[in-house]
């Protein structure tokens, strides 16, 4: 049987204390739900896993509805596969090479993001914060960090349309889900 690798990216678990979801029971639970090669990466939610070639919809969904069901929480998932995962890598606009893990940031999204949404954002505002769009992810420059962005806030408002998941990581963790779901 042929298999692919798979993340899970889940939103806002284990963020300052709350949606708790210990990574043993997550990796338990994904086990359970017949995946293999089940991994977790962080505390943050990042999973990987092995199974049949799928919807990634569908995956997210089967993964989300797993998570509320064990541990009541309710929480957006994105499931995507090495070659958009090391797109997005390869496609970012910044230097990630020279920058800090906390200067560069990703998030990524369900749907892919109407750019009218973000055409209120006036970039030189936020200088020498800097955005741009991706395929289904956007990509924030923030060389203070994330904590201290004025222009990550703006982006989070504006950005997903109605009923569209969205999830950040850090610039190192972007590359750390591309390395892990090519095994």
């Amino acid at each position: 049987m042929t298999t692919k690798t798979y993340a899970a990216l889940l939103r806002g678990i284990n963020v300052s204390g709350r949606n708790r979801v210990p990574m043993a029971e997550l990796r338990t639970l994904l086990t359970g739900l017949g995946f293999g090669g089940v991994r977790t990466y962080l505390q943050s939610g990042n999973a990987f896993f092995t199974t049949a070639p799928e919807d990634e919809r569908a995956l997210a969904d089967r993964v989300g509805r797993a998570v509320e069901e064990h541990f009541g929480l309710t929480v957006g998932v994105l499931v995507r596969d090495h070659a958009y995962l090391r797109a997005v890598v390869d496609d970012c606009p910044f230097p990630a090479a020279s920058l800090e893990g906390r200067q560069l940031h990703v998030t990524y999204f369900s749907e892919p993001v109407d750019a009218s949404r973000l055409a209120s954002v006036d970039p030189a505002a936020y200088l020498p914060e800097e955005f741009r769009l991706g395929d289904r992810a956007l990509y924030l420059h923030a060389p203070d960090g994330i904590g201290r962005s004025r222009l990550a806030g703006v982006l989070d408002r504006s950005a997903p349309g109605p009923g569209v998941v969205a999830t950040t990581r850090n610039g190192n963790t972007a590359a750390k889900l591309a390395e892990l779901t090519s095994r």
